[in-house]
């Protein structure tokens, strides 16, 4: 059993009589802004990102390791 439509709308004109249009309106536009700050910092780490990967994308490819083909050393103690 959920919250249906006029459940919601009452509510809602409760909260309003209990905390008056203005304060409720101020709380919603707390709301608003941070919603809207937080939109703008993912934005921000996008762009973080995408200029990160452009970064690495222009770097000099490296070196081959000349180590990599060696094996690791044989153990010659006994097997227990």
């Amino acid at each position: 059993m959920g919250l249906s439509l006029p459940h919601i709308l009452i509510l809602a004109v409760v909260a309003v009589l209990l905390l008056g249009g203005g304060r409720f309106s101020a709380m919603m536009g707390d709301v608003a802004k941070g919603v809207k700050n937080f939109k703008k910092g993912m934005a921000e780490d996008d762009d973080a990102a995408s200029s990160r990967t452009a970064r690495l994308q222009n770097q000099p490819a490296m070196d081959p390791n000349p180590d990599r083909d060696l094996q690791p050393a044989k153990d010659d103690r006994p097997a227990q």
